[in-house]
Parts: C-alpha cells; sequence; structure tokens
C-alpha cells in the first residue's frame, strides 16, 4: 500500500491487525506531501510510480491506494494499467458511512483535491441509499498531523472553522475522507459533538482486501506471520520516529525508497 504520507499507516495497522498472516508493503511519499493541494495531474503521475514499484519491486499481488487524493486522481488509471487487483479507500468508507447515518445528513471531510474532484459524491450515489450530503476541504490538517501536532489551541482553532459547513447542516455522521484524519479524531469529535459518529475508511479498506484476496484464492495460508516492511521518499528518520508513535514499533527498520539497486527487498507473497 501507499500513502503521500503517514496518514495510510492507519490502513496498514486495521490490515495487519485483520490479516497477520500477509506480507505489507507500505510507502509513505513524504518527499512530496501534502497531496491535498497538488495539482491532480502530479497526483495521478506518483500514485503510477508509487503502485509499479510496489508490483516490480516486491511482487505485491494487491496494491492498496491509501491515500483519498490518490484515489480521486488516478484510481482509474491504475485499475486500467496495473497486472494486480487495486483496492481503494473511498469506497469502502462510502458504504459504511451510509450504514451508520440515522438522520439521512452525512457528511465527509477531506483535502482540497479529494473534495474538490467529487469523488466522494460519487461512491455515495454509487450506493443507492438516498442522504444529504455536506463536504468540507480541510487544508492544514494533514499538514499538522504530519509534523506530529494532533492537538492543542492551533489545531483546535483551525478545526472550529474548517468544520463549521458539517456542524451547521447537522449531520449525524461524518466521514474522515482522508488518512491523516483519525490522528485528529478527539478534536474533531469534540467540535462535531458526542451525538456525531465519526467514520473511519481504515478498517473497512482492510475487510475489503481480506474480501478480495479471498475471492481470488489469493489468502496466504501457513502459521508464519507475515513481514511489515515500511518505506519512506523523504527523511527516513523522521519518518521512523513519528510512525513509530503513531502505528507501533513495526516502523523501527524503515528503509529509503525509491531503493537502490543494490537493496535486497523482495518478500515472497504467495
Amino acid at each position: 500500500m501507499f500513502d503521500s504520507g503517514f496518514g495510510g499507516l492507519t490502513v496498514a495497522r486495521s490490515t495487519i491487525d485483520l490479516l497477520p498472516n500477509e506480507h505489507l508493503v507500505y510507502i509513505g511519499d513524504t518527499a512530496r506531501y501534502p497531496y491535498g493541494s497538488t495539482p491532480l495531474a502530479d497526483v495521478r503521475t506518483y500514485a503510477r510510480e508509487l503502485a509499479w514499484s510496489l508490483v516490480n519491486d516486491f511482487d505485491a499481488k494487491l496494491v492498496v491506494v491509501a491515500c483519498n487524493t490518490a484515489t480521486a486522481a488516478g484510481l482509474t488509471d491504475l485499475r486500467a494499467e496495473l497486472p494486480v487487483p487495486i483496492v481503494d479507500v473511498i469506497a469502502p468508507g462510502a458504504a459504511a458511512l451510509v450504514s451508520t447515518t440515522r438522520s439521512g445528513r452525512v457528511g465527509v471531510i477531506g483535502t482540497v483535491g479529494t473534495i474538490s474532484s467529487g469523488a466522494y459524491l460519487g461512491a455515495i450515489a454509487d450506493t443507492g441509499v438516498p442522504v444529504v450530503l455536506t463536504s468540507a476541504a480541510c487544508p492544514g490538517f494533514v499538514e499538522f498531523v504530519e509534523r506530529g501536532q494532533t492537538s492543542g489551541d492551533e489545531v483546535m482553532v483551525l478545526a472550529e472553522r474548517l468544520l463549521a459547513p458539517v456542524r451547521h447542516a447537522q449531520v449525524d455522521a461524518l466521514l474522515l475522507g482522508c488518512t491523516h484524519y483519525p490522528f485528529l479524531a478527539r478534536t474533531i469529535s469534540d467540535i462535531m459533538g458526542h451525538d456525531v459518529t465519526l467514520v473511519s475508511s481504515a478498517d473497512e479498506t482492510a475487510f475489503a482486501v481480506r474480501a478480495t484476496l479471498h475471492s481470488l484464492g489469493l489468502l496466504r495460508a501457513g502459521p508464519s506471520p507475515g513481514v511489515a516492511q515500511f518505506l519512506s521518499s523523504g527523511d527516513v528518520a523522521t519518518f521512523r520516529q513519528l510512525g513509530a508513535s503513531l502505528l507501533g514499533p513495526e516502523l523501527d527498520h524503515t528503509r529509503p525508497w525509491p531503493l537502490t539497486p543494490a537493496t535486497p527487498h523482495r518478500t515472497e507473497q504467495r
């Protein structure tokens, strides 16, 4: 799986917990984050580079686009050209959102790129469930998470301003439409109120991974646990330190990406 940085670690954590026998490779593209304000054509290029690296360098049998902006920008192209199945974070999140609401008023927050793409509008429409959707872009949230600043006055002031549209719409279910946002869940919940259910796509995406692997007969069998590998295109020490605080000790051996020709990397995936 890949993400622009640390956010996809929420998906990685859920996948590791749900599928402990599977090998996992995670690339955080921290050298080029944040994707949210980047032109979608550039994000599409980055997504292709990362996805093809997972296939060619790591023999991935399935690729998870653990980034909402990259999903919105490049999912269609990736599905058309990659030789392996693709699981995204938008469709599972949309399905979870419409199944959670009681009032039919739902909200989605995400990066500028994700919200402006209309990807969630389409995904929610595809569910066939009649809901009223209010969307809000939240520029700045990703940057706070990437700095490890997930609480405090600065975060609260920004969140109060950016969440105003979904609060005024009186939604009862709010989808955290960026994999970074669960790290801000406490602040978001305090502002939205405890009557609003926060929906994260991380667990739903892990379930989608399991269902896809099962349907294709690709689940890894055997008693030995899977191996998790983590790579970063930016500063590895920073990724290792902050990532470990967010996910756990699995990030202690984070390596740089792209790999050098001499770096051993392939893991037998089957």
